[in-house]
């Protein structure tokens, strides 16, 4: 289904999300303040872009809002998104999804609703990156966890050691070799490149490989790819800006938490709010104070400040003294590859967390075909069904008749989910989940129309 959308902001945020709808055909048209970002937008998207006030009743008088189905404000100022979003839904927009940082606005008992200002959905960066984050660390030895059909399917992303069992191996005969571990190698991210593999395709050292499989045989698979398993008991959260006290509140009653904080000030405001941590005022590249603390005994760091450099510079320090699991954020999500390289365990983005829950949003709107993108392995998943029209079924086709640029990395079947093998058969009704590059994702289109 093809939509017209009007994005207000085109920082981080807007920039990937309309660069990623405007690869599904949608019409889009964006608005900022900032020539050079507008400039940017220009020389990089196909979008129509206005320079201007995203919340100035004279800008947005000027757009047909009745014609709008997604109006979307995403400036770093919610203030700005609050009036922007009012305007917009006031002139006719059939939707209106709001980006604010305050997760005041969220709570039930909030003065100010944003239903008020005729918000249907709103996105909290802050706390979209805050749920990645407890998701890798109940799975310590993934570098990345998606799901899938009420959390039934898993995509766990895993680095391969050196001294991984499976280096060398082709994925068949890995395959082949767990029938107790009914997996699909779905993805595999090597160097600067990601690619959907075939029988055929080795394991090599460094590989982030990407599984397709069931939820709760992911701690299994993670042993399987030569990972030691170990529970997450001792934390420490470097940063008490918006994510480090978020993290820190929803973690402090399951886990021993420490969070460090070198500016005073927001140190006791952390600590007014947060009972069961140890709040620490010091600095997280002081190697004096890190030794003090013991911290070769962490099992998880998070380095979640404002400030990118200092979060990767302390992962590394991390690193070096056997920290379990070092979690980075970083906003500049063209930092991901380069940051996934250098050897902390997992990356996150509250930017590129944002743009997947707005995502997420439009395609449970859509009637047709719905395709989830993870920009940072350059892969995309798709739910196909199958019907007696189908060309697979027409043809009598099997599975190993499939092309081999895309993955079947599961099977829906009513309230049952199937990890295929090369002898499963497909039947009227299967809801399939394919991985492939956006280029090839028609090949299974094709098959399953």
């Amino acid at each position: 289904m093809k939509f017209n959308i009007v994005i207000i902001g085109a920082g981080e945020v807007g920039f990937n999300l309309s660069k990623t709808l405007s690869k599904e055909n949608h019409d889009i048209t964006v608005i900022d303040i900032d020539p050079t970002k507008c400039q940017k937008i220009t020389n990089h998207i196909d979008a129509k872009v206005i320079e201007g006030d995203g919340c100035s009743q004279r800008i947005l008088q000027n757009i047909d809002m009745t014609s709008v189905d997604y109006l979307i404000a995403l400036t770093r100022i919610d203030e700005v998104n609050l009036v922007a979003s009012k305007i917009g839904k006031e002139r006719g927009a059939k939707k209106v999804i709001c980006r604010l940082r305050n997760t005041e606005y969220g709570h039930k008992d909030t003065i100010i609703d944003p239903a008020q200002f005729g918000i249907n959905h709103i996105v909290f960066p802050e706390k979209a990156a805050k749920d990645e984050i407890k998701r890798i660390i109940t799975q310590p030895s993934s570098v990345d966890i998606q799901t899938f059909n009420n959390e039934e399917i898993t995509l766990v992303g895993i680095l391969i050691d050196a001294s991984s069992p499976l280096v060398g191996r082709t994925s068949e005969n890995v395959e082949l070799s767990n029938p107790l571990l009914p997996h699909k190698l779905a993805v595999i991210n090597r160097g600067d490149t990601s690619f959907v593999p075939h029988k055929d395709t080795k394991y090599k050292a460094n590989d982030i490989v990407y599984f397709s499989c069931k939820t709760d045989i992911v701690n299994n698979l993670q042993i399987m790819a030569g990972k030691s398993p170990f529970k997450v008991k001792n934390i420490m959260i470097m940063g008490a800006g918006k994510i480090g006290r978020l993290l820190a509140d929803s973690l402090e009653n399951d886990y021993n938490v420490k969070l460090l904080e070198r500016d005073v000030e927001k140190a006791q405001l952390a600590s007014d709010k947060l009972k069961n941590t140890l709040i620490l005022t010091d600095d997280g590249l002081d190697i004096d104070f890190l030794e003090s603390e013991n911290i070769s005994n962490l099992d998880c760091f998070l380095a979640v400040t404002e400030n990118e450099q200092i979060n990767i510079m302390s992962s590394l320090l991390m690193k070096h003294y056997g920290v379990k699991q070092v979690i980075v954020h970083i906003n500049s999500t063209s930092y991901f590859k380069v940051v996934r390289r250098i050897g902390v365990d997992a990356v996150i983005s509250k930017n590129t967390s944002a743009v997947n829950e707005v995502l997420n949003i439009i395609r449970s709107d859509e009637d047709d075909v719905i395709i989830s993108r993870f920009d940072e392995i350059d892969i995309e998943s798709v739910k196909l069904i199958v019907t007696e029209s189908s060309e697979y079924i027409n043809r009598n086709m099997l599975i190993k008749d499939l092309p081999i640029d895309v993955c079947l990395g599961a099977i829906i079947r009513g309230e049952k989910v199937i990890i295929p093998k090369i002898n499963t058969s497909l039947r009227i009704s299967d809801e399939l989940l394919f991985f492939a590059k956006s280029e090839d994702l028609y090949k299974a289109e094709q098959l399953f129309k």
